[in-house]
């Protein structure tokens, strides 16, 4: 946070690390400072000088807190369906009315003033997404001394009754008229919000990252614990009545996946959190641009990937734990639920696939990606003749083409049927995600081998973790290929009345 307004301008990278530990505690509660850290930043890029002045030391000290109020019934993924309406005031000010649902930190007594963040329509704005303005309405009035004074015309009318995620007030708000004040310029809202929102899709990512980090430690102290029946292989533990349940193939599995699941996510988190430090600080407008560029294409894949590798992670280390994971005792079962909100809000994970294969890749003719692939490719020749990392070199380059290869197959399909974009993005994404990943497991392999000879533990665990990935989850890339390059004809050929 900027220190002119009171924060310690620390690096992302920083934030990150913290906010993945925070979200291992408690997702839940997390979100709290969370979104106020997304609204501050928000004002931050796009507010007044009165609005930062007003807002942002409040938000900085955590004595105010703050929200994104995006969502309404009929309008979800869909914001050009909004309906929620400003009405200007004589005195600059506007008078908002119309209903927000799922908004999470809606109301709550933790702070002296709730800050929302409002998407809504002035009486001449165009239909759809290009119509909408974004508003700053606080849940108390602010006095003349800048402390909160009369209530606002923003109510809770109902907590939704949520599978996870308990411990976050997941609201339905209603304004009847309450008094906001404009946020950037009329009609550009939605641009203005997406500070907020990509810094979001950046945030849910490390929230599953979190869940995944804590879900293997539990399990894998849990499989070191818990005896049940003898290896196939023949007794390990011959002191015991049984073995610990960490001698089964399958309960290593298990924990080996959420194991690279999990350092896989940090090394990209950090990187992408490194890359936006850059981009903030950099003098080079070059470099800015360039981390600008990787930033964009790699966020849906944090957003989605991530996510989808959180749910698998956490539902593995409930595994692991039998029926004990599956009563609330242990504790496990709530990291499954609240992994699953992860993958759909936010945008969902298709909404993310489109928007990494449609515009982030397809919109430029893959220039984007062609920047991430140079770094791939500059890897690749520099460890190629490494006779250690052929391993994992390998695999690296070899999906590397395969990439390319789909790619330019998608983009000639989607010239012919724009519809072919949606048929093949999620499994796009995920091909792009285990890129991504083998290129940062294959790095991190690099410096395990290096570091080996010394005998330190954290770099043997790491080589292991690394072979594994590649040998037991980059597989998947195989079938996600051939079921991208399947199209759109399977997934349309029967009528939709015979659903």
């Amino acid at each position: 946070v900027d220190p002119a307004y009171g924060g310690q301008g620390l690096p992302i990278v920083l934030n990150q690390c913290l906010y993945e530990m925070m979200n291992s505690a408690n997702q839940a509660w997390a979100m709290y400072p969370g979104l106020s850290h997304g609204a501050l930043e928000c004002l931050h890029a796009h507010g007044t000088e009165a609005q930062k002045a007003t807002y942002l030391p409040r938000l900085a000290s955590g004595e105010w807190m703050g929200t994104m109020c995006l969502t309404e019934p009929h309008s979800g993924t869909d914001l050009g369906l909004l309906r929620t309406r400003a009405e200007p005031q004589p005195d600059g000010t506007y008078r908002i009315t119309g209903q927000k649902i799922f908004i999470s930190a809606g109301d709550h007594e933790m702070s002296a003033n709730i800050v929302h963040l409002v998407l809504a329509r002035l009486p001449d704005a165009p239909a759809g997404s290009k119509g909408i303005s974004l508003f700053v309405v606080p849940k108390f009035l602010i006095a003349a001394d800048g402390s909160p004074g009369e209530r606002n015309a923003i109510w809770c009318t109902g907590l939704e009754h949520k599978m996870g995620i308990n411990g976050s007030a997941t609201c339905q708000l209603e304004l009847e008229g309450a008094l906001g004040t404009l946020v950037g310029e009329p009609h550009k809202g939605l641009a203005s919000m997406f500070v907020m929102m990509n810094a979001a899709r950046l945030g849910v990512g490390n929230q599953s990252l979190g869940l995944t980090e804590v879900a293997y430690q539990n399990a894998a102290a849990y499989a070191r614990e818990r005896l049940q029946m003898r290896a196939l292989s023949g007794a390990k533990a011959k002191d015991k009545p049984a073995d610990p349940i960490i001698v089964h193939p399958d309960v290593r599995r298990m924990l080996l996946t959420a194991r690279a699941y999990a350092e896989g996510g940090r090394a990209l988190a950090v990187y992408i959190a490194l890359l936006i430090d850059k981009m903030l600080a950099s003098d080079d407008a070059d470099e800015r641009r360039e981390c600008a560029d990787l930033t964009a294409l790699l966020t849906p894949i944090v957003k989605a990937f991530l996510t989808d590798n959180g749910w698998i992670a956490t539902s593995h280390c409930m595994q692991v734990y039998g029926g004990h994971g599956y009563v609330r005792d242990n504790g496990m079962e709530q990291f499954v639920r609240d992994a699953r909100i992860n993958m759909i809000y936010e945008g969902t994970n298709a909404v993310q696939s489109l928007d990494l294969l449609g515009r982030k890749v397809l919109a430029d003719n893959g220039a984007k990606l062609r920047k991430f692939g140079k770094i791939v490719a500059a890897f690749v020749e520099d460890n190629g003749t490494d006779e250690a990392m052929q391993e994992f070199v390998n695999p690296l380059a070899d999906l590397g083409d395969k990439l390319t290869k789909l790619t330019t197959e998608l983009g000639m399909k989607a010239m012919g049927n724009a519809d072919e974009v949606g048929a093949a993005a999620v499994d796009y994404l995920r091909v792009c995600g285990h890129l991504v990943f083998a290129y940062f497991w294959a790095r991190m392999a690099k410096v395990a081998l290096a570091a080996q000879a010394g005998g330190d533990s954290f770099y043997a665990a790491k080589l292991a973790t690394a072979r594994f990935y590649f040998a037991k989850l980059l597989p998947e890339t195989a079938g996600l290929i051939r079921s991208a390059r399947a199209g759109l004809a399977p997934l349309m050929a029967m009528d939709e009345a015979l659903f």
